[in-house]
C-alpha cells in the first residue's frame, strides 16, 4: 500500500511541462519522439517497482523525487535533442551560414526577445567574453576560478559538455542542479514553442537554445559576473549578441572549423576579432605575425585597445614560483590571459562604484604586472578533460581533448613528459572535418604498444545516454572514420593491414559487440567496450561501475596479454573532447552522478 501511495502521489503532482504543447512533443527524422507525460510515468514506476522493496515506508516518497528527478532531467535532455541538426539537412545549413552568416545573429535577437530578453538585460551580466582555437575553455576556467575566490557569484557558460549537458552552464564553478536546468529548461521551450507558429519561425538550433537558456539562468540566478566561452568562431557566432562584455579575450588561433570560418588563418582571425566591440578592452596572448596583424586592422577599425599578455614569468618576478591547477606548458599563457581579464573586469567593478565583495586595495589592481595576492585561483583550477591524468591502480589515463594539430602538440609535448617506461596504449577518435592522419601522426613518436580507435559512442545500447546522443553524423559514417583512423596508424607505423573480412565495415541496422582487431590497432564498436579491453579487469573504478561486460573475440583477448602482466599501463585518450567526455563517463563516476 505505501509503495503505491507514493505513486500515486506523483501521477497527481509532477508535471514537468508548463503547457500542453511543452507535453506533446514531436520530432521527425529519426530521432526518437521525446517521452509524453504518461510514458515517463509508467517508465518511473517500472523502474520503482524493480528496484525498491516493500521497505520503503520511512525513504519512499524521497526515492520517488530522486527517480523524478532524474526522469525529469532526462525528458528535458532528450527534448533538447531534438533541436540538433539531422545529418541529413546539415550540410545544407552550413552552406546557407556560409552565404548570410549575419542571420544567425539576427535570428537569435529573435529568439532571445520571444523568453522575454532583451539585448540591452544581457548587459546586466557584466560579461567576460572570450575566444580563441584552443585554451579559450582552460582561459574561461581560470578566469572564473580567480573571480570567485574573491567572493563573487560567477556564471560560466562553456561548450561542449563531457558527460552532461548541464556542465555547460555553471553557477560558482558548479554545474547547474537537476532541478534548475528542468525549471529553466521548460520554460524556455515552452516560451519558444508557443511563439513558434506565430513567428512564421522554428525552433532554434541546440547551441543557440542552450546560450538563450544560459543567459536566463544567469539573469534569474543573479550572478556578478558571466564569463562566456565562444561556440565557433566569434563574429557569427550566436553568443555574439552580447552588445557591452565589460573585456574580451583571444587565446591562441590556429586553423579549426575552416567550412565556416575559412581556410586561412587571416580570415579565422578576422572572425575571432568579430567580438570585439568599440571602447571594451581587449587582451590576446602572444600571435603569429599574420594573424596578430589582423587582430590589431580590426581592433583599430572597431575602435578598442587591444593588448598583448606578457609570459607568466613575468608575474612570478621575485615572488617564486606560480603553480597551475592545469598541466601542460601550454596552460601557461591561458594562465596570464586569465590575470589580464581578471585584474581588468575587478578594475571596472572598482570604478563603476560596486560595493567590494573583498578587499581589493592591493598593488595588483594598478600595476601592470599582477602580483601574487590574485593568483591562488590559478593553482585551485580545475577542467576535466584537458590534460588530466587519472591514477586507477595500475592503469593510469591521460586524457586531453586536444582536436587540432596545434593543440596535439602540446599534447604529446605534456604526455611525453608524464609517461614513465611502461605500457602504452592510445585511445583515438575525431570528429567533423579535421585532419585525422595530421594528428596520428604527431602521436606516432609516442611510440605506443596498441592504437584503439573507436567513435564517439559511450554504450552500444544508448537508451541512458541522452546526455551524449549526437545526431549530427551517422553511425555508418562514425565506424568509417576509426577505420581510416586505423589504416592511416598502420601506414604510420609501417604494420601491415590484413586482407579479408575483418576489413570491411559489416553495420547495418546496429552496432556490432565485437571489436575488429588487426596486428597492433584495434577498432572498437564505443567507447566502454574500449576501455574494458584496455583495462583487463585491472581497473577497479571501471570493474566496480556495474556496467556490463562487452563480448570481444578470443583472438583479440589474447593480444591483450602483455597488459594483464605489464606492472603499470599508460592510456592517452584524446583526438575529441567528445571522446574524453564519454571515457570521463566511466571513469570519473562523480562526473555522470
Amino acid at each position: 500500500m505505501c509503495v503505491w501511495f507514493g505513486f500515486i502521489i506523483l501521477a497527481w503532482t509532477w508535471s514537468p511541462h508548463t503547457d500542453s504543447k511543452a507535453r506533446n512533443i514531436q520530432t521527425s527524422g529519426d530521432i526518437s519522439p521525446v517521452p509524453t507525460k504518461k510514458k515517463a510515468i509508467l517508465g518511473l514506476w517500472v523502474r520503482f517497482r524493480v528496484g525498491v522493496t516493500v521497505r520503503v515506508r520511512g525513504l519512499g516518497l524521497r526515492i520517488i523525487k530522486q527517480t523524478c528527478v532524474r526522469v525529469c532531467v532526462q525528458e528535458a535532455v532528450c527534448a533538447l535533442n531534438t533541436l540538433q541538426t539531422n545529418v541529413s539537412v546539415l550540410d545544407q545549413v552550413r552552406r546557407e551560414r556560409s552565404d548570410q552568416p549575419e542571420l544567425q545573429l539576427q535570428a537569435m535577437r529573435g529568439f532571445l526577445h520571444r523568453t522575454g530578453l532583451t539585448v540591452d538585460k544581457l548587459d546586466h551580466l557584466n560579461i567576460i567574453h572570450v575566444t580563441g582555437t584552443k585554451g579559450k575553455g582552460s582561459t574561461c576556467a581560470f578566469t572564473e576560478r580567480i573571480l570567485r575566490d574573491y567572493g563573487f557569484r560567477t556564471g560560466f557558460y562553456s561548450s561542449p559538455h563531457l558527460v552532461q549537458v548541464r556542465e555547460r552552464i555553471r553557477i560558482n564553478g558548479q554545474p547547474i542542479s537537476k532541478e534548475l536546468f528542468t525549471k529553466y529548461f521548460w520554460e524556455v521551450f515552452a516560451q519558444l514553442d508557443d511563439t513558434k507558429d506565430s513567428h512564421g519561425v522554428s525552433m532554434p538550433a541546440y547551441f543557440s537554445f542552450l546560450t538563450i537558456l544560459a543567459f536566463q539562468v544567469f539573469l534569474q540566478e543573479r550572478v556578478d559576473l558571466a564569463v562566456i566561452e565562444v561556440g565557433i568562431g566569434g563574429a557569427y557566432d550566436c553568443t555574439n549578441i552580447i552588445r557591452k562584455p565589460w573585456v574580451c579575450g583571444i587565446s591562441s588561433l590556429g586553423i579549426d572549423h575552416t567550412s565556416i570560418l575559412g581556410d586561412t588563418i587571416e580570415e579565422i582571425a578576422w572572425q575571432k576579432a568579430g567580438i570585439f566591440k568599440p571602447g571594451v578592452p581587449v587582451f590576446t596572448v602572444k600571435q603569429p605575425d599574420r594573424p596578430m596583424t589582423v587582430l590589431q586592422g580590426r581592433a583599430k577599425e572597431i575602435g578598442c585597445p587591444l593588448w598583448v599578455c606578457p609570459d607568466l614569468e613575468q608575474y612570478e618576478s621575485g615572488a617564486g614560483h606560480l603553480s597551475l591547477g592545469l598541466a601542460g606548458q601550454q596552460q601557461r599563457c591561458n594562465a596570464s590571459l586569465a590575470l589580464q581579464l581578471s585584474k581588468t573586469w575587478l578594475q571596472r567593478y572598482r570604478q563603476s562604484g560596486h560595493n567590494m565583495k573583498n578587499d581589493l586595495s592591493h598593488p595588483s589592481l594598478t600595476s601592470p604586472l599582477i602580483s601574487l595576492p590574485l593568483s591562488p585561483g590559478l593553482e585551485a583550477t580545475e577542467w576535466p578533460g584537458r590534460t588530466q591524468t587519472l591514477r586507477h591502480g595500475p592503469v593510469t589515463y591521460y586524457l586531453d581533448g586536444a582536436h587540432t594539430t596545434g593543440s596535439m602538440q602540446a599534447c604529446v609535448h605534456w604526455f611525453s613528459q608524464e609517461i614513465q617506461q611502461e605500457e602504452s596504449i592510445l585511445l583515438f577518435n575525431t570528429t567533423g572535418e579535421r585532419d585525422s592522419a595530421a594528428m596520428l601522426k604527431l602521436l606516432e613518436p609516442c611510440q605506443f604498444d596498441f592504437a584503439v580507435f573507436c567513435p564517439n559512442i559511450t554504450e552500444t545500447i544508448t537508451e541512458n545516454n541522452a546526455d551524449q546522443q549526437n545526431f549530427n553524423v551517422s553511425v555508418e559514417n562514425m565506424l568509417t572514420r576509426c577505420l581510416d583512423n586505423q589504416i592511416s596508424w598502420q601506414s604510420l607505423s609501417g604494420t601491415e593491414t590484413k586482407q579479408g573480412s575483418e576489413s570491411e565495415l559489416l553495420i547495418k541496422d546496429r552496432l556490432p559487440l565485437l571489436a575488429k582487431t588487426r596486428t597492433n590497432t584495434l577498432v572498437f564498436p564505443c567507447i566502454l567496450s574500449a576501455l574494458q579491453w584496455i583495462s583487463q579487469g585491472r581497473d577497479t573504478v571501471l570493474a566496480t561501475a556495474g556496467c556490463p561486460y562487452l563480448p570481444v573475440q578470443p583472438s583479440v583477448m589474447a593480444k591483450a596479454e602483455p597488459l594483464r602482466e605489464a606492472a603499470q599501463v599508460s592510456v592517452l585518450v584524446t583526438g575529441s573532447l567528445h571522446l574524453v567526455g564519454g571515457a570521463l563517463k566511466y571513469l570519473d563516476p562523480s562526473l555522470a552522478s
